[in-house]
């Protein structure tokens, strides 16, 4: 039996640039902290090698102290053994990085910077298919088909890219032949490139990234356990969760007469969670102006409570209705104001965009008269 760990995409050195600087700081941390997580998943379910296919830094240049220290991390956690992919982040190309690389690497680390068979151990070969280029524009996996191994052997493949439509990318071409595995007689394809696990057959699997950098995915951050008996066995898989942080995206459909406070406050994470979470919260349905308010206030007190919170209203619809309005003013110029915004949200002789204008803007006086009162 022989058993590995099958991840990918740490993406390393990750700068989060579009996020708030003190979570910046943290979300790095915690790509560099996935390492001891994988060698703990590792030595927990019985693995002694971790394959990392592809994409292990963000980027072809990272600080000498990003790759020291990771290096470094992975030769804290011998005797288990890590192999590095290239992948498009990280190609070949990035000659400085692997040539530096090679520089310091430690003694329990193989760099996957070649397509030539690799020994993982008696009768296990590992076939790997470094990233040449970000984007090579051809199957790097063709040379497995007729790569020569010892009879009796495990074969692995190892590789970084899509299948079919299936990338990261969506602006990859299709290069990775989906049957690779039945094509090169593999046992198991490991694969990279695309954040979320997902089985294409089974004995190929993109295991997803250890720890998550996008709300695309919405599902834990997670590693593969895999197992192979011998030549030709099938493959046994367990997933194992890796992350320290949760990305989220909570959809809530409503409709007007439902109490939208109740549902958005069921539907929220334990707070004990919350710290470690970063949370899209997409409204969408109907809800009345009262509501829709106490919605938004509710999640602009709790938002504190995450590591970050976002809200995406453009779905949801907003039913104004006159008795609303007795909450801005009974009379005067803002009640006067706020009832020629509820006729023009209403005037089906004016555009979408028009109505939808004067829509915001009543909810915005709604919003103001209603911080005013409290």
């Amino acid at each position: 039996m022989f058993s590995f760990l099958h991840s990918s995409d740490l993406h390393i050195g990750k700068r989060f640039g579009n996020l708030p600087e003190d979570l910046r700081g943290r979300l790095r941390e915690a790509r560099h902290g996935v390492i001891a997580r994988l060698a703990a998943a590792a030595r927990e379910h019985g693995a002694g090698v971790i394959l990392l296919a592809g994409d292990t830094f963000d980027t072809e240049t990272p600080t000498p102290a990003v790759l020291r220290q990771a290096l470094g991390e992975m030769a804290r956690n011998t005797p288990l053994r890590w192999v590095l992919l290239p992948g498009n982040h990280d190609s070949l190309l990035a000659d400085q990085l692997w040539s530096a690389a090679r520089g310091v690497v430690p003694d329990n680390v193989i760099l996957a910077t070649e397509a030539v068979p690799l020994p993982l151990g008696p009768d296990v070969i590992l076939l790997p298919a470094p990233c040449t280029t970000r984007r090579p524009g051809r199957d790097l996996t063709e040379w497995m088909t007729g790569a020569a191994t010892p009879d009796g052997a495990i074969r692995i493949g190892l590789a970084h890219g899509p299948i079919q439509e299936f990338s990261e990318d969506a602006t990859a071409t299709n290069v990775i032949a989906p049957n690779r595995a039945a094509l090169a007689g593999l046992d198991y394809m490991a694969l990279g490139d695309w954040h979320g696990s997902v089985a294409v057959d089974a004995r190929t699997y993109y295991s997803g990234a250890p720890e998550p950098d996008r709300f695309k995915h919405d599902r834990p951050g997670q590693a593969m356990v895999v197992s192979i008996a011998g030549q030709g066995a099938m493959p046994t898989t367990a997933a194992v969760t890796t992350a320290s942080f949760s990305w989220q995206t909570l959809h809530l459909p409503l409709l007007a007469s439902e109490d939208g406070v109740e549902v958005l406050k069921a539907a929220l994470p334990e707070p004990f969670a919350r710290r470690q979470t970063l949370l899209r919260i997409a409204l969408s349905g109907r809800a009345r102006l009262n509501g829709r308010t106490a919605m938004i206030s509710l999640l602009e007190q709790v938002a504190p409570e995450f590591a970050h919170l976002e809200i995406d209203s453009d779905l949801l619809g907003t039913d104004c209705e006159s008795d609303d309005l007795e909450t801005i003013d009974r009379a005067g110029a803002l009640r006067d104001a706020a009832d020629l915004l509820l006729a023009e949200s209403l005037d089906e002789a004016r555009s979408g965009d028009d109505r939808n204008v004067a829509r915001q803007a009543l909810i915005r006086l709604f919003s103001y008269c209603e911080a005013i009162d409290r």
